[in-house]
């Protein structure tokens, strides 16, 4: 797709929205099938070093408490992925905290890796160097996620004082090159944000060629510098499904989430995006005493559950059969399945 569709498309309305999302939806199913790949997320760790402008764990954020998740306690949660069944994938999240943890996550994706060799495993813990990233590949890290947030460099620079755009890209192109299978993504309507760019942000993804992109819309933090700041789109709140149905007909074959913050945003939202576009499904299933204090922003869902609640893993199989939808094939570490 050109650039220019992808502008016009972002600006459909009444039947010409119907559409879109009826073509996105086809195409999700052509190119992925009917079965939702399941992917659970541990939020293993609330610490950052990072003063990103929108991110409720910020280095200058009073968060009540910061907490790593020890080693045990991770292959615990892990344990309870595999035994349950659903998840093919462990996706381990947390802040941006270089150093010698690095050589500590090193060690447990060892440990996970000769524990649970058909679980797929995720990490999603921001810019590393690529030496880095080369040894978690050869300890056993399958995929990972970076999102880029915004294609907008200067955009970029306001939003992360830590760092800059060309870092992030970079990372990206490190990943792909080491072979691992990487996810990028981006956020609707950070305050600045134009059509234009949101144009420029599906056109990124699809130059990368993302194994997979997650996108959510900006949801304002009030403990954070644009706590008051309103989504650019909050008059227009079509804008953040328009935006997956593009994306999926952009970037056909990329598995596209239905990321947490939809269901912020919207009653459902997670269902809605699924019918429009997205194919994965990402359950939290981060320690109950752990997930009050991974507050990214505020009225987040699955704050209150459990792994095995309605908002866990418990709870996956009955939401996509309402959709009329089943869950993807078994374990397995082949990510376009």
């Amino acid at each position: 797709m050109g650039r220019d569709e992808v502008a016009s498309l972002l600006q459909a309305r009444g039947p010409d929205l119907a559409a879109l999302y009826a073509r996105a939806d086809e195409a999700r199913r052509i190119c992925c099938g009917d079965g939702v790949p399941v992917r659970a997320i541990i939020e293993f760790s609330n610490m950052c070093s990072n003063d990103c402008l929108y991110c409720g764990l910020r280095a200058s954020n009073a968060v009540p408490r910061r907490y790593r998740m020890t080693p045990e306690e991770i292959l615990q949660a892990v344990a309870r992925v595999a035994a349950a069944g659903v998840a093919g994938t462990v996706v381990l999240q947390a802040g941006e905290t270089p150093g010698y943890r690095d050589e500590e996550i090193t060690a447990l994706l060892r440990q996970i890796r000769g524990k649970f060799p058909a679980l797929a495993i995720t990490l999603s813990v921001g810019n590393r160097p690529r030496e880095v990233y080369a040894a978690w590949r050869e300890a056993g890290m399958d995929r990972y996620l970076l999102r880029f947030e915004t294609a907008d460099a200067d955009l970029f620079a306001r939003l992360h004082p830590d760092g800059s755009l060309a870092d992030r890209l970079q990372c990206l192109r490190d990943l792909q090159e080491l072979g691992v299978q990487t996810g990028g993504g981006f956020m609707i309507g950070v305050p600045g944000e134009t059509v234009e760019t949101l144009a420029d942000n599906i056109m990124l993804c699809q130059a990368f060629d993302f194994d997979m992109i997650g996108i959510g819309p900006f949801i304002p933090n009030p403990d954070t510098p644009l706590g008051a700041a309103a989504n650019a789109y909050a008059a227009d709140p079509d804008m953040f499904f328009r935006a997956i149905a593009v994306l999926r007909l952009a970037n056909p074959a990329a598995h596209i989430p239905a990321t947490t913050a939809f269901d912020a945003a919207f009653p459902n939202g997670r269902d809605l995006a699924l019918q429009r576009g997205a194919n994965v499904f990402m359950p939290n299933v981060t320690p109950g005493a752990c997930r009050k204090d991974y507050q990214l922003y505020p009225k987040k869902p699955c704050v209150d559950g459990d792994a095995d609640a309605e908002d866990g893993l418990g709870g996956v199989r009955k939401r996509l059969q309402a959709l009329g939808r089943p869950i993807a094939g078994g374990p397995g570490h082949s990510l376009k399945r």
